[in-house]
């Protein structure tokens, strides 16, 4: 019986065993606990966004959060077929969506790159359909691309990480795809580390550094 349950949380779900979720965004907070920008925007002008998955999306969310020329992030849920899903639905493995993490950040002061690189070391993409403890499709490795030009830097780093890893430490599972519609997740979950600086990360990092990151993917 386990065996069974763990391997549904492992399979993504076809579109129609997908739980059918509502129609109505769950309540979220209004406000990003850490420096007060509102969650949903209105955005200032010129700025742009980034989507990614990492793992557990509390540490997931401190990466950037505190990555300078960052305006605002916030946790939720995409990649999957379930609208509008509540926490329990994604850890179901029923709704085939993924914990990520949306930066908004003005390219004038942090360069998509700078992300890219922060993305990578923070965690181990080489794991599919985990992180770490984390077992389900929703601690995927993801990289959800807003226009063609994340696309491309994200496939340059992509294959940048694979050959600084090497194939004897695994082959880099992280999918990369046009970013799909973000769903915010429930008010408890943004920011969380902030609220609860002692609480559960589980990021352990690559343990790779490439020092000519920045260049390959400028």
């Amino acid at each position: 019986m386990l065996f069974g349950m763990l391997s549904k949380k492992l399979a993504m779900p076809e579109a129609n065993e997908a739980l059918a979720g509502r129609p109505e965004p769950i309540p979220t907070a209004e406000t990003h606990f850490v420096n007060g920008k509102p969650l949903k925007g209105p955005y200032p002008e010129g700025l742009e966004k980034a989507l990614f998955g990492l793992g557990c999306f509390w540490g997931a969310e401190r990466v950037f959060w505190k990555t300078p020329g960052v305006h605002v992030t916030a946790v939720g849920y995409a990649g999957g077929f379930t609208p509008n899903p509540t926490y329990q639905e994604v850890c179901s493995g029923r709704t085939g969506h993924n914990e990520v993490v949306l930066v908004v950040f003005d390219p004038k002061k942090v360069k998509y790159s700078e992300l890219l690189r922060r993305f990578w070391e923070a965690h181990d993409p080489t794991q599919g359909m985990r992180q770490g403890g984390d077992v389900g499709t929703q601690y995927r490795s993801g990289i959800y691309a807003f226009d063609d030009g994340q696309r491309r830097q994200a496939e340059s780093s992509r294959a940048m990480y694979q050959d600084a890893l090497g194939k004897s430490r695994g082959t880099i599972t992280t999918e990369i795809l046009p970013a799909p519609e973000f769903y915010f997740a429930e008010d408890y979950h943004q920011q969380y580390l902030a609220k609860n600086p002692g609480g559960y990360c589980g990021l352990g990092g690559t343990g790779v550094t490439c020092p000519i990151f920045e260049e390959a993917v400028a």
